[in-house]
């Protein structure tokens, strides 16, 4: 025996079902920009902390290098070892010190894009 709803109850059903349809096509359109908002804050919340991470670094060696260290260093772009700790902090990349006779710039560069940027310190050489 086949159980039939009466109209009635089956517009209400019909309605019911239009109505949780359109109130899921809602939350999604208001949800996943919002989805989109916050990994684009975390990236560049990570950036930011990856950058200054890396200017802490860079000026403590700068001033290293200030004060006498410059002098273990040829003239021209050499590649600078840095014993920071927070340095396992950073994503891939190379200090560098280039060091000519009127000043000391150590500069830090990422391999990848988009990790905070590169951060260059001068100071001139007395």
């Amino acid at each position: 025996m086949v159980i039939r709803k009466k109209a009635p109850e089956r517009r209400q059903n019909a309605s019911l079902m239009t109505e949780l349809v359109v109130a899921m096509a809602i939350l999604m359109f208001a949800l996943l920009p919002l989805a989109y908002s916050i990994v684009g804050e975390k990236r560049l919340a990570r950036a930011t902390y990856q950058r200054a991470v890396a200017m802490e670094i860079v000026d403590g060696e700068l001033e290293v290098l200030a004060a006498g260290g410059w002098r273990a260093f040829k003239l021209g772009t050499n590649s600078y070892p840095v014993r920071a700790g927070a340095a396992t902090n950073l994503p891939p990349g190379d200090f560098l010190v280039t060091i000519t006779t009127e000043k000391i710039s150590l500069e830090w560069k990422p391999s990848v894009k988009h990790q905070g940027g590169s951060v260059l310190r001068e100071v001139a050489i007395k």
